[in-house]
């Protein structure tokens, strides 16, 4: 089986949005579903608001939607897009 990097931007609700919650969320959900997070950075966006950018370690046998659906359906997370995908070797 292959694996993929996923790179998922994930936008928070609002500023009040615990970030640090969010990546415990965030690596607890896709752990469920037969990811690894391999790494979560933060992103200043404009005003103040930041982005999560998650690298993920995905199942190439799994369909990328399901990263993305799982994240969304976290609490405090407004949106997410998939911004970077690439087979993985090693």
């Amino acid at each position: 089986m292959g694996m993929t990097a996923l790179q998922v931007q994930i936008m928070p609700e609002s500023l009040e949005t615990s970030l640090e919650k969010l990546k415990g969320d965030v690596e607890e959900k896709i752990t469920s579903v037969g990811g690894k997070i391999t790494e979560i950075k933060e992103e200043p966006i404009a005003f103040g608001l930041k982005a999560l950018i998650a690298t993920i370690a995905w199942p190439e046998s799994l369909d990328t939607d399901l990263a993305e659906n799982t994240i969304q359906g976290i609490e405090g997370v407004s949106s997410t897009k998939i911004i970077d995908y690439r087979r993985a070797f090693g």
